[in-house]
């Protein structure tokens, strides 16, 4: 009589799991890019909203509306927007809080390049023109640079408002000059 085996022999496994250990070796380094790839293109799109957000409410409310860093200082912890009461270009206790972003990736770093250096701050008026922080009249441009391991975004607010993303690796138009590189 004779027995009818079913299964896997151990070297038939052993060549299944060698050969699904060669693909996902070929395949995470490109995974991870995508990854980081991702988080660049979503933080960016985020800062992209957050402009258009207190760009559309300061024409909505006829007030002064900011785009800030969280803590005031660095737009890797996260940025607000806010309705600013006291003209000063950060958030503060009597501000009135719009819309925060906290959830960037942990080695996301972004680099700033603004025409108001005093702060690192977009203030929108009730034109929907861009201001600095002391005077309405004088408008505020410049570019924040998202970078993350090779992967970039940069996103550009004009001379004339208006905001928009690019990708330096499609387009050539879109370089970001640091303030150490500008006259």
């Amino acid at each position: 009589m004779r027995r009818c085996h079913t299964g896997f022999t151990l070297l038939e496994l052993l060549i299944v799991f060698s050969i699904v250990a060669i693909l996902l070796a070929a395949g995470v380094p490109s995974f991870r890019t995508y990854l980081h790839r991702q988080q660049v293109v979503t933080a960016a799109n985020q800062f992209l909203f957050a402009l258009n957000l207190a760009r559309s409410e300061a024409i909505r409310r006829a007030s002064r509306v900011d785009v800030a860093p969280r803590d005031g200082r660095y737009w890797e912890n996260g940025w607000v927007v806010f309705v600013n009461h006291d003209h000063r270009p950060q958030f503060d206790p009597g501000d009135e809080l719009l819309y925060s972003y906290d959830g960037l990736a942990h080695e996301l770093q972004i680099a700033t390049t603004l025409s108001d250096k005093s702060y690192p701050y977009i203030a929108y008026n009730d034109s929907g023109r861009t201001r600095a922080n002391l005077s309405a009249q004088t408008p505020q441009w410049g570019s924040w640079r998202f970078s993350l391991h090779g992967q970039e975004r940069i996103v550009r607010v004009t001379l004339a408002s208006r905001a928009r993303l690019c990708n330096p690796a499609d387009d050539m138009s879109c370089r970001f000059v640091d303030a150490q590189d500008s006259p």
